[in-house]
């Protein structure tokens, strides 16, 4: 079994409604996935890799899909459960329970890098099986060996990705690149200080980096992802980042 730290969990319910990194990413999503949105009848989504089930449940609410949630944790979908979403389902993305062509759109939020390396390969294969042909598979993954951090430690992060090695994952799976791109770029000096210099500095043990900061700070830093989302939105792309996005999609 592989996965993320359970004791991580407790750590994202917490913040995860409105702590700047998660309100950003998912401002930056919306942005990037809008254009591939248009006019697409949107049927089954399943959501691999749930966590907590929050981007699940805000996909179901807002939006009005009807997702399943899946996740290999317990632990995940005990939250997921008392925050009411529906449908939850426990599973491994490398062995998806579902049966082939079933959904619209495939979701993968920062699940790949707590697979072993090699292992995301037939992770990927499995989204593509389940896809139906048109289907769209949408990847964020940590990005950049580099990055590595005390809380990559603690939630049991097994690798990073590069642009390249997240295109070819999912070329050999079968699936057309539709748009991939580096995010969480404008903050990346800031990383690089604080996990190339600071961390080592200080010592300190593995721990969750997912804690509330104060408010300025926190309207301060999302302002940054804000902006990069305003800018992926209208096609830009960045050469480098924290994160990366990719959509790709089943041929017919």
């Amino acid at each position: 079994m592989v996965g993320m730290n359970p004791a991580e969990f407790a750590n994202i319910a917490k913040c995860e409604r409105d702590f700047w990194w998660y309100r950003g990413v998912r401002t930056i999503l919306d942005r990037i996935l809008a254009p591939w949105l248009e006019g697409r009848q949107v049927g089954r989504v399943l959501e691999a890799g749930c966590g907590t089930g929050y981007f699940s449940h805000l996909l179901q609410t807002e939006r009005g899909w009807p997702v399943v949630p899946m996740d290999l944790s317990a632990d995940g979908l005990r939250y997921a459960r008392e925050m009411g979403v529906t449908r939850p389902v426990q599973g491994d993305t490398c062995s998806l329970p579902f049966t082939k062509d079933a959904f619209d759109i495939v979701l993968s939020m920062d699940v790949l890098p707590h697979l072993p390396p090699g292992a995301e390969i037939q992770a990927a294969k499995e989204m593509a099986r389940v896809l139906a042909p048109g289907g769209l598979l949408v990847v964020r993954a940590a990005a950049l060996d580099i990055l590595r951090s005390r809380h990559s430690q603690f939630a049991f992060e097994k690798q990073r990705f590069t642009k390249r090695g997240l295109i070819a994952m999912a070329e050999i799976a079968g699936l057309k690149i539709v748009r991939c791109t580096y995010t969480n770029t404008l903050l990346l000096p800031v990383a690089l200080a604080k996990f190339r210099l600071w961390e080592p500095l200080l010592r300190k043990p593995a721990a969750s980096g997912v804690d509330p900061v104060p408010g300025w700070l926190d309207g301060m830093l999302y302002a940054a992802l804000a902006m990069e989302a305003k800018y992926l939105g209208a096609g830009g792309r960045f050469p480098v980042g924290q994160s990366l996005v990719m959509i790709a999609e089943k041929p017919r």
